[in-house]
């Protein structure tokens, strides 16, 4: 059966880039057609009426016309703005970072309802009062583990036994833990606490409730922020652009020490 030549979805911007003199490609996350690009004529034009509704974190509803090289926008309305992420730079810096990897890990095409869910209930407790970073930890945690990334943090992945109760080590060229025997040796892998390990094993398999009720004191949260990027930044192959930007507001925010 042929596919019908326009089609309406929703979808999130994911991010946008120049073409040509006034118009822009799209990458759109969608539940059933998953990440696709899709360009938008003439929405640079201070005429568009399309422009405001087609920017970067917009969830919205388009109609899409297929092309012979991509989708091109027929027509669109906004439905959530998250209009409280634009006027925080701290919650945009952050919401930009998930939409970045929601960008770099998924593939074009593959039909997913469960990244999209993820990433639309994580924009809105960006803009709510929750712990901005526990937000995140979940967030990636989730993602790395829908798309077929999920570290093994159960057993050494050297000697195959599970981890006792004490001090490891996390690798994430070699995919996730080993053991205090196994990780001292292991290339690339750092100390994990116990603690540290406790708190990704509770992103791992608790619901969103579970791990929101989280209060971790600094150090806790900066070694499990630490271990869980290094892993990202391996499975990419490279850096994500949105976390330099998160990092350096942070850095800005602190206090200045007399």
């Amino acid at each position: 059966m042929t596919p019908p030549r326009l089609y309406k979805t929703e979808a999130i911007v994911l991010r946008q880039r120049k073409l040509g003199e006034a118009d822009r490609i799209l990458t759109l996350h969608t539940p059933a057609h998953g990440k696709l690009d899709a360009k938008a004529k003439g929405v640079r034009k201070t005429t568009s009426r399309m422009s405001g509704h087609l920017q970067p974190l917009n969830r919205c509803m388009v109609q899409l016309a297929r092309g012979r090289t991509m989708e091109v926008i027929a027509g669109c309305e906004t439905l959530e703005s998250f209009q409280r992420l634009r006027d925080d730079l701290d919650r945009l810096s952050r919401a930009l970072y998930v939409a970045e990897l929601a960008d770099r890990f998924l593939p074009e095409g593959v039909e997913s309802v469960a990244t999209y869910r993820l990433l639309l209930e994580t924009l809105r407790r960006l803009q709510s009062d929750a712990d901005q970073d526990i937000v995140l930890r979940y967030y990636e945690m989730r993602l790395l583990d829908l798309s077929g990334f999920r570290p093994e943090l159960a057993r050494c992945l050297g000697c195959d036994q599970p981890l006792q109760p004490q001090q490891n080590f996390f690798a994430p060229a070699a995919g996730g833990t080993y053991c205090s025997s196994c990780g001292a040796g292991a290339a690339g892998s750092r100390t994990l606490s116990l603690n540290g390990l406790k708190v990704l094993r509770l992103l791992q398999r608790a619901s969103y409730k579970e791990t929101g009720r989280l209060s971790m004191p600094p150090a806790l949260a900066q070694e499990v922020e630490r271990h869980l990027r290094s892993y990202i930044v391996y499975m990419l192959e490279r850096d994500v652009n949105a976390a330099a930007f998160v990092e350096r507001l942070r850095r800005e925010q602190q206090p200045l020490e007399v």
